[in-house]
Order: C-alpha cells, then sequence, then structure tokens
C-alpha cells in the first residue's frame, strides 16, 4: 500500500484504542464486564479533501480534526466505562476543544514565555532568551507528561499507548496480528504524537527568535498565530524522518523523539493487546469496505 508507514494512526482512549486509517477509523473498549466494543464510523470528506496533499498546510488541517476525533473517542470510551450515553458533539465539541487548546497554548507557549522575559532581566542576549524559553518549554511538557503518568488511570492509558504502538508495528513488519505476537514488537513508533510535541518545541526555539525586539503585545500574538504554522512544519519533519528510516542519519535523528515516548508509553499486557488488535481489525475491514 502507498506510503504504508504513514496510512495508520491511532491514539490510547480510556481503556480502549482508536485506530485511523484514511477513510474511517474504530474504537475498541474494554468494558467493565471484560467484554471489547467497538465503535466504528467513517471519516469526515477532509481526509480525502485536495487540502490534505498540499504539505504543510495537511498539517495543521489534519491536526484539527484529529484532536476533535480524539474528544469523541474519550467521550465514548467514558460512556462505555460508566454506563451513560452523553455525546460530545457539534458546538459543543468544539468549544470542549477550543478551552483545551487555550490552556495548552497558555500552559506550553505564554508561561515559556514569561520565564524568557524573566530571564531577559538579568540577561539582555536574546540568543540566551530564547534557549531560556526554549528550554523551559521542553523540560514542562516533561515534566507534566512524567507527572500525569505517575495516575493509576493515566498510566493504563499509557499502557493502551503502547499497544497502539506495538500493533501498528507489527502490521508494517507484516507480522500476524494476534496478542503473543504483537507483543515482541517494540513500544516506540516514529509517528507519534508525543514525537510532534518534542519537534513543535525545538522548531519554536528557532521561529520565535524572529520575534525578538518587537514589542510584547506583538511578540505573543506572533507565538500563538504561528502555532499553526509550527505544526504544519513539526508534522512533515516526522513524515519525512518516518519515510526514510533506512538512512543511518535519520536513524540517528530520530533518536530523541524515539526516547522521548518512553514519557506517554508503557507495556501492554495481552488483554490491552487484544483491544488494540481489534481496533486495528475493525478499521481495516471498514477501509477494504470502502475501496470497493
Amino acid at each position: 500500500m502507498e506510503d504504508r508507514i504513514m496510512t495508520y494512526g491511532g491514539q490510547a482512549v480510556i481503556e480502549g484504542v482508536l485506530m485511523r486509517g484514511r477513510k474511517a477509523m474504530a474504537i475498541a473498549m474494554r468494558s467493565p464486564s471484560g467484554d471489547i466494543v467497538v465503535h466504528t464510523e467513517k471519516l469526515t470528506k477532509v481526509y480525502q479533501s485536495p487540502l490534505t496533499k498540499i504539505p504543510f498546510l495537511r498539517g495543521s488541517i489534519l491536526l484539527w480534526d484529529a484532536l476533535g476525533l480524539g474528544m469523541t473517542a474519550l467521550t465514548i470510551s467514558a460512556n462505555v466505562q460508566t454506563g451513560e450515553d452523553e455525546k460530545l458533539e457539534g458546538p459543543m465539541l468544539y468549544l470542549t476543544l477550543g478551552f483545551s487548546l487555550l490552556f495548552g497554548i497558555g500552559l506550553f507557549f505564554l508561561v515559556p514565555y514569561g520565564v524568557g522575559k524573566l530571564v531577559q532581566l538579568v540577561i539582555k542576549d536574546p540568543l540566551v532568551i530564547n534557549l531560556s524559553e526554549g528550554v523551559f518549554r521542553l523540560l514542562l511538557i516533561m515534566g507534566y507528561m512524567s507527572l500525569i503518568g505517575l495516575m493509576p488511570d493515566i498510566k493504563r492509558v499509557f499502557q493502551y499507548h503502547g499497544a497502539e504502538h506495538k500493533t501498528i508495528n507489527a502490521y508494517e513488519a507484516g507480522s500476524e496480528l494476534t496478542p503473543e505476537k504483537v507483543a515482541q514488537f517494540p513500544l516506540e513508533h516514529p509517528r507519534c504524537g508525543t514525537s510532534f510535541l518534542l519537534t513543535l518545541a525545538v522548531v519554536s526555539i528557532f521561529a520565535f527568535s524572529f520575534l525578538h525586539g518587537f514589542t510584547v503585545g506583538f511578540q505573543i500574538a506572533g507565538r500563538i498565530l504561528l502555532i499553526p504554522v509550527l505544526a504544519g512544519i513539526s508534522l512533515e519533519y516526522i513524515r519525512w524522518m518516518a519515510n526514510n528510516l533506512s538512512s543511518p542519519i535519520v536513524c540517528q535523528m530520530i533518536k530523541p523523539n524515539l526516547w522521548l515516548q518512553k514519557l506517554t508509553t508503557r507495556e501492554p499486557d495481552l488483554a490491552m493487546l487484544e483491544v488494540s488488535i481489534r481496533s486495528f481489525n475493525e478499521m481495516m475491514a471498514l477501509e477494504n469496505q470502502e475501496s470497493l
């Protein structure tokens, strides 16, 4: 299949895994009774839009829609666990997503900017100021992921994240998709949201250096407005690395990204792998059906 390594993605949800293809997605969840519950649906037309063929622009478009899918998946999986039937869709979905993005922008972009301004009170060198902001942003991301990983519920989510990676790794290697076989594959995957965060943090160091010297208001607005652009650049970089792993240089370049994934993945058990495999197989079945 063309560009197979970039065709499929997924993420962990509450007691389950979401797998996304080019035309469909599937969420497999472990219910409180122990059964595997599956939810499938077709993706919106944005995934087949010509806009997704345009480098850099496609990253921002698909990232936004993927965030929406993630919120929907979390709601569905939470309903399975609680037995309720609350839906997060339409305006409420995007309002929740908007508030989440504002929180993320404030915590990971504006707080580090404030730290950089404090450094500026002591050191006037623009390079030192910008590096201080960037390093603090990276440490903040790593610290945040490390702390939430200590929570028992989040630890299980990270185990499902590991199950998702192992399943995709096994598929891309042509292995039989059984829990015992999939368990032998690595937790890390070159295309991962954790890797995206690291790349975004590094790219922002260079991009924000061009804002130095402008007014405070312009610097803050610039950091916010550049986020979609930097997201597009970061996703293209991850895409390029994933497609060039045969190069020894790329294999060295990708190591920091793979190392950072240790913060958001944990070794899954066989029951979790069974859920992840079920999600992947259901998604593939719908993908193949759509291709007929």
